[in-house]
Formats: structure tokens, sequence, C-alpha cells
């Protein structure tokens, strides 16, 4: 490595006799190839600095080789500069691709695309609202600037109010304002008696709820910390058993594994082969493929699929559906009610892009062993994609921070958490006793652990036992996925809150479940987040009397970002793009979050989270090189085929569109951003300008899958 420009050794040499060696300085354009030669001797001294130690005058480097190293840095400078103008162009040629294709979230390109739609009256009345407050931020923004070069005085400290005042004072002196300063002297003294109080009001109401959920964050942070000093986790009472060498106590319960699937041409293969080599006795487990799939080509594949891993040996059986009713919810429950159902004592759920370690059910079963209160036994997820692409980074994020913090601290201390539909195992007797599967809202997994706890049943979490699955790669999926993420608990919670309160769990169960793990978490952390920092931090900057602390703008969010951060280190480059994207994120959470709670228009709508299959091939091929366990046989069909054809997937043609209520929210930020230069209010124009742009980027779909 060279040395530094600035560094002591490079300017003086350690002796007069002892010559300094050559430097030869290379960048990574070939024809910038420059020699240094050491100085003579003879050189006089300039600028020679006294060396602490010994009092040694020091040489400084000549003209010549000062004029080399600006040189240097001046092609590196250019290089960054050529990138970023690169990067812009072809930021600028992705705008330009979706203005010219014209397509929005309102617009339909299939039947199946406008099944998919939320209902246009709730998606016309929250995009109106949003209008409203942008051609409102605009006109107000034209007025004040009109205001500003017509002499008024927009210093922080409420200048226009005071300003306002003085031109009072003079008016009963006999001056008279002009047509426009009167105007704009009787907007200040409206909006400073009736608007501003109203807006301090909601204002403070979302700090305060804002700081509530901040402690609670950091609480959860406190109790993930803890655990991971004192080394906390569950342990089973039984040990893992070797199916191999026969030790242990041989407890090998009767397991049922379901993988219910819909359409997952892109996955199905993967899901099925990695539960067919789940390391378990085969007479002891059975496989069901819960098929709701519409399309007739991908209902043949997967049946083949199951059909080829029978003849293998594996104790698998297809069921396929006719109608989705009641979507995942109906497919369980069908299921439930098989005859051969009675036998089995625990059932495993993974969904179709789901691919568990062949150990799976060796570390998570016998943790039920001699602990009948237990119902469920839920692992984390990994993720194959995580770092495909920014969206698919700042999805890692979230949901590190859920299941190793949220997940993990309610399971040691409260025994309670939120079921994630997928990479459980459940005890069948504790389904039955709660009621069983239940068509009432999108969140059945939830649903199911909401009524199991109030049965007085418990949850395990376990953090060290992981299963890989797939995220969504495109925003237009994610997007999806968070509406119905969003909307089914405020569903939720309105079917079972007198439940809880006619419950017979303690008193302090209670109030975790209401307090915390509804109103707290599922509905006031997308409320403040968007009516803070989309509407009443840009409506601040033009009503100024309303003020809005700094640590509200920039410290405290910064704080959550890191402790979000925390169980990711890897994320720490994607802090400040996790805080700008999950405020993005507040109006789909929102808009879900009141579709739920008052019953609108796309609550009950179930749309399949779409996969790319990226990880199939790779999984597949890995089986080949493992050899079948000694209870499989010759359960492994068609995988040295698929070694040497690996199978082809066929493109879809997808579409990135514009989404209206983003573009609009970053106008309206960009307004409140130039609005907040008249006043002087930097921090906040860093902060309204950038989030903005953030609005811009997922405005136009430029982040996430790019396809051109």
């Amino acid at each position: 490595m060279a040395p530094s420009v600035w560094s002591s050794d490079w300017w003086g040499s350690a002796g007069e006799d002892e010559r300094v060696p050559s430097v030869l300085v290379k960048v990574s354009n070939p024809i910038w190839v420059v020699g240094v030669d050491n100085p003579d001797d003879d050189e006089d001294d300039v600028g020679g600095l006294i060396d602490g130690g010994g009092g040694r005058r020091k040489k400084s480097r000549n003209a010549k080789q000062l004029r080399w190293a600006f040189l240097l840095k001046a092609h590196r400078a250019a290089g960054c500069l050529t990138s970023l103008a690169h990067a812009a162009g072809r930021v600028a040629g992705s705008i330009r691709r979706r203005f010219a294709s014209g397509k929005t979230d309102s617009s339909a390109d299939s039947e199946e695309d406008s099944e998919e739609e939320e209902d246009p009256k709730v998606r016309r009345r929250f995009y109106s609202f949003i209008k409203f407050c942008l051609l409102l931020a605009i006109a107000l923004l034209a007025f004040d600037v009109a205001a500003y070069f017509t002499g008024w005085d927009f210093h922080p400290g409420g200048g226009a109010w005071l300003t306002w005042q003085r031109l009072v004072a003079a008016d009963k002196s006999g001056f008279v304002l002009g047509m426009f300063d009167a105007a704009f002297a009787w907007w200040v003294g409206f909006r400073s008696t009736y608007i501003a109080p109203m807006l301090q009001f909601f204002s403070n109401l979302c700090v305060c709820l804002f700081l509530v959920q901040s402690a609670d964050r950091l609480l959860q942070c406190i109790g993930w910390l803890w655990i991971r000093i004192a080394r906390l986790k569950p342990v089973p009472k039984v040990g893992v058993v070797d199916l191999e060498s026969g030790d242990g106590d041989g407890y090998f319960p009767m397991v049922l594994v379901q993988i219910p699937m819909c359409n997952e041409k892109e996955v199905y293969q993967q899901s099925i082969a990695a539960v067919c080599n789940l390391d378990w006795p085969k007479e002891r487990i059975l496989i069901q493929i819960l098929d709701d799939s519409s399309d007739l080509v991908t209902q043949n594949l997967i049946q083949e699929e199951a059909h080829k891993w029978q003849l293998g040996g594996v104790n698998i059986k297809y069921r396929h559906r006719e109608n989705r009713v009641g979507y995942k919810a109906g497919n369980l429950k069908s299921a439930m009610e098989c005859s051969y159902v009675k036998d089995y004592e625990f059932v495993a759920i993974f969904d179709a892009d789901f691919q568990p370690m062949p150990d799976f059910l060796k570390k998570t079963v016998p943790h039920f062993k001699d602990n009948e209160e237990v119902g469920l036994v839920q692992a984390r997820w990994s993720f194959v994609n995580r770092d495909e692409n920014v969206l698919t980074r700042l999805q890692n994020i979230n949901l590190c921070f859920h299941f190793e913090v949220e997940q993990q601290v309610n399971g040691v201390f409260l025994n309670f958490f939120g079921f994630n539909g997928t990479a459980g195992v459940w005890r069948i007797k504790a389904l039955k006793e709660s009621g069983g599967w239940m068509e009432r809202t999108t969140v059945e997994d939830m649903d199911i652990a909401v009524r199991a706890h109030l049965h007085g049943w418990k949850f395990i979490f376990l953090n060290d036992v992981e299963c890989q699955c797939e995220l969504p790669e495109s925003y237009e999926a994610y997007r999806k996925q968070q509406h119905r993420w969003h909307s089914g608990p405020m569903q939720l919670f309105r079917l079972c809150f007198v439940d809880v309160l006619r419950s017979k769990i303690g008193f302090w169960k209670k109030a975790n479940l209401i307090c915390l793990f509804f109103l707290l978490r599922k509905l006031v952390l997308p409320f403040y987040s968007f009516t803070l920092f989309c509407i009443i931090l840009p409506m601040t900057m033009f009503v100024p009397e309303a003020e809005l602390p700094i640590w509200v703008v920039c410290y405290i969010p910064a704080m959550l970002s890191f402790l979000s951060v925390l169980p990711s280190p890897r994320s720490f480059p994607f802090l400040i793009p996790y805080l700008l994207f999950e405020n993005t994120m507040s109006v789909t959470k929102f808009n879900a979050m009141i579709s739920g709670l008052l019953q609108l228009g796309s609550a009950y709508e179930w749309v399949v989270t779409k996969k790319s299959g990226r990880s199939s091939e790779g999984d597949l091929l890995a089986l080949v090189d493992k050899e079948p366990k000694h209870q499989r046989g010759v359960s492994v069909p068609n995988l040295d085929m698929m070694a040497l054809e690996p199978p082809k997937r066929v493109p879809q043609k997808k579409h990135n569109r514009m989404y209206k209520k983003e573009l609009a929210l970053s106008v309206l930020l960009v307004t409140a951003s130039i609005r907040s230069v008249l006043s002087a209010e930097g921090m906040h124009f860093y902060f309204l300008l950038t989030q903005g742009l953030s609005f811009l980027v997922v405005g136009l779909d430029l982040i996430g899958e790019q396809i051109e």
C-alpha cells in the first residue's frame, strides 16, 4: 500500500545519508503511471519540521512531487464523478421508461391483476386526502414565497407573526397596508389563532405515541441483550436423537407435515424436496401437499412431483381444492378434517418457498416431550436472497429484528408471540382446543396464536433453528404482502377484543395482548409514522407557530433505526436508507391498518406473495451430493437428472409501475423542504428533502427488482 501523502515517513528522510526509496503509484487508468524518484541530498529544506524525538529536521517534498500527488487525487475525484454521472444517467433512463409506459398502481394489465387490486373507493379516498394536502402545500408555498419577496421576515421564532403585529400597530397609527400585505397579515393571524393550536395538539399527541413506542423498542432491545449475556434459550427435556446410531429414548411421535400452496410454480420443487428429506422415520411422518392452484398446468406439475416422491418411498399425499374458500386458513382447515389426522400428534407447517433442514424435526419436536403446556414451537426464518437488491436488504433488517428481538424476547419472558404461519410445529390438541383454523381474517396464523394463548397454551421460540425462505424482490409484491400483514391484525383486534376481556388469563397477559401486541405495535406504529412524518411535519413548515422539536425529527428516529439494525450488524451501511424507507412504507401500512380496522375495501383480500424461485435450482442440486438417509431408501427421485439438465425457468412478462400516493407525497415533502429554506430550518430541510427523494424513488418503482 502506498504511503499517505501527509505522513511523516513520506515527507522526510530518516537520515542525511539514508536515501529514500522510489515510490511507484499506479491507478486504475493504465495511462497514469507515475514514478517519483528520491530527491537529491543537497536539496534545500522547504518548511522543514522539527522531529519531537531527536530534534532532527525533516525535509519536505519538492513542488514536482506535490504536483503529481494532487494530479492523482484529481484523477480519482474525476473517476468518482464519472461513476456518479453514469449512475444518474441510468436512473434518469429508468424514470423516462416509467413515464413512457404510463402504468400506475391503479391500472390493471390482466384479469388476475384486476382481482388483486384494492377497492377503488378506498384507494380514491386515501389518495384524495393526500392530493388535498399537496395542493394546499403548493398554494401556501406560493403565498409564502410572494410574501418573502415583498419584505416579510421568516426568521425562526415566529418572525411572520411579529411582522404582522408591527404592521397592525402601524396601521392603527395611520399607515395603510397594501392589498397583498393585508391578505397575508390576515392569513398569519388566522393560522396562529385557529390552525396552529389544532396542529400543535396533534403534533404533541403523535410525539407522545412516538415516545411510548420508542420506550417499548428500547425495552425489547434491553431484554434481547440480557438474553445474549445470560445465554438464555429453551432447552428440551429430551436430547436430539440420532436415528442412525439409535441412541436416546426413541422419542419419535407421529408428525404430520403440511405444505399449503397456490399457483407456486416457481418454488414447489424446492419445498417438496426439502420436506421429503426431513430426517424422521418414514413410518412416523406424513406429508400433505395442499394445493389451491387455479392454473391447470401448475396443478399437474405439483401432482406429478408429489407422485415421484411417493414412488421413491415417501409417505406423501396430494390434495387439491376446487375453490379457495377461506384462502390458506380454509386450506389448512380442510386438511385437518381428514380421517387419518387423528393418528398424528403434531403438525409442522411450511409455506411453499420454505426449505427446512433435514434435522428440523429433530430440533423442534423434542421440546414437546414431558411439557404438556407447550402448544407451539416456532423456528426463525433465514433468507436465501437477502443480498439480492436494496429492497431485500432493507427487509432483512426488519425481519431480523422481528425474530431475534421481538419473537425471542416475548418467547423467553412471556411464553407468547404471534405465530408466523410457517416454519413452526403445533400440537394438534392445542389447535383443536383453540377452535382450529378459522377463515374470519387474512392472518389466520395470528388468530390461532391468540386463541391458543387465551386457552393457556405456551409457545417456544427457537432462535438457533433456521428455515430458509425467499424475500419478495419487487416492490409490488412486498407492498401487497405488507398490506395483508397490517390489515389482518386490525380485523382480528375487532373480533377478539371482547374474548380477551372475558378470558381467564391474568390481568397482565390481557394488558400485554391489548395494549402492546395489538394497539402499540399494530395500530400506533403505522399511525404515528404516517401522520407525524408525512403530514404533520411538512404542515409545520407552513404553520411555523406549531413547532416540532428537532429531536423528534432527527435524534429519536436515528436511535430507533440504530436499535433495529443491531441484530444484523452487516446492515449498518443501510442505517439511513432503512429509516427513510420505513417512513415511506408507512403509507401502505397506514392505509392497510385503516382498511382492517374499519373493514373497508381490500381488508379481506388475500394476495399470494409472488416468488422468483431463484434458490430452487441450487438447493435441489445441492441435494445430489448428499447421501439419502437409511430410512429414505430411494427417496430422491430425478435429482441426478436435474444435475445434468437444470430446469429452465420460463421468463414471465412483468411491469414496473408508478405509485401515485408515493409520488404525491414526494412532491409534498419537497415542497415543505423549500418552505423550510425561508425560515432557515436547516435540519428540517435536509430531512424533508431526503424523505421526499425516498418517496420519489419508491413511487417510480426504482427500488427492488428492476425489469427493463
